[in-house]
């Protein structure tokens, strides 16, 4: 068989191409989003969006950089639609427009802009709210609910009090907190069992949303947009240290199947430890990035004061990412070692 001669490139793609491509993977998730949960994601998703392209339009004019080149990069409308899935989806919106100011002016803009930022610009403004206004951002809607369109926009937008029946816990913060309450006399097993609250394994309509995101991630991994060595290491040291304790004590620690489809897991796995720029470039630095993501995910949930460690385990795996990817790097072609 003959070799076509040098040089051998590999299909050029632009940021804005990676982007979109970004968007259309979270679409599934989307859609169970707003199916299962209510419409209101749809208008956080806007809101997000607009925030994030006002914020970026002052940053680069007020540094002189071309407007239509970076506004239609795309990148602006991942970050913003990873805050508002981050969010609650009945947050008050000028919460959702504060966060995603700031991951663009101060995670993004202030490190340089595109490609520069050394922490996930999303992650930062999840941390920052919650630790900013962590009643806010912990009221989501309680299971049953029903609420219509008009009324989400309502409360949404301030037109509608934010009365207690309206929000509630997700199953991570319920488990969490029936656990501590318990002290050490609740059955998690049992627990479990109750599908109003916990669906069928990790919170009803919820599981669904992370299957739409794993099915999403999929698709770009198929796409060749991310590699398997972020998603895989990060779900398989979530499901080894969670399985390794529920083999233990069944009683009190969760399965590995609820702690794989439950919060952030699935998104995080795939769309968000996955950044090229926070995160690790090389393939065993990508490997021990999504492990000790997944690692300290667990640990955060399980033992931390928050119910969902996701966020707060890339932004620590982001300020290792440098050294991993140094101690990582392969040797230089024609010498033993990196010396």
């Amino acid at each position: 068989m003959m070799l076509a001669p040098a040089p051998y490139l590999l299909k050029d793609a632009s940021v804005s191409q990676v982007m979109t491509q970004v968007c259309i993977a979270l679409v599934p998730g989307i859609a169970a989003y707003a199916w299962l949960i209510g419409p209101a994601i749809l208008v956080q998703l806007v809101i997000a969006s607009l925030a994030a392209l006002a914020a970026e339009s002052l940053m680069l004019w007020m540094r002189g950089k071309p407007l239509a080149l970076f506004l239609t990069d795309g990148s602006a409308i991942v970050t913003a639609w990873l805050i508002a899935l981050a969010f609650p989806p009945l947050a008050p919106w000028w919460l959702v427009a504060l966060g995603t100011a700031f991951a663009i002016v101060v995670a993004k803009h202030l490190y340089g802009g595109l490609g520069q930022n050394p922490f996930n610009p999303a992650m930062v403004a999840f941390a920052v709210c919650i630790v900013a206004f962590p009643a806010l951002m912990s009221q989501w809607p309680s299971v049953g609910l029903q609420l219509t369109t008009g009324d989400q926009i309502n409360v949404i937008f301030g037109l509608a009090p934010r009365v207690d029946a309206m929000s509630g816990a997700t199953p991570l913060d319920a488990l969490k907190t029936a656990l501590k309450l318990g002290d050490g006399d609740i059955d998690v097993a049992h627990l479990l069992s109750n599908q109003d609250l916990y669906g069928n394994f990790a919170g009803r309509g919820w599981e669904w949303i992370a299957a739409g995101y794993l099915l999403g991630g999929l698709w770009l991994w198929q796409r060749k947009i991310i590699t398997w060595h972020v998603p895989v290491a990060f779900i398989g040291a979530l499901t080894l240290i969670s399985g390794a304790l529920w083999l233990y004590n069944p009683g009190q620690f969760a399965n590995p199947l609820f702690h794989m489809f439950s919060g952030g897991a699935m998104i995080g796995a795939f769309f968000i430890a996955t950044d090229p720029v926070s995160g690790c470039t090389t393939p065993r630095g990508k490997l021990i990035f999504g492990a000790g993501a997944g690692l300290l995910a667990y640990v955060i949930r399980v033992f931390g004061g928050y119910p969902d460690g996701v966020a707060f385990a890339i932004l620590l795996m982001n300020l290792g990412a440098p050294l991993i990817d140094l101690l990582c790097q392969p040797p230089i072609f024609g010498m033993k070692d990196k010396s």
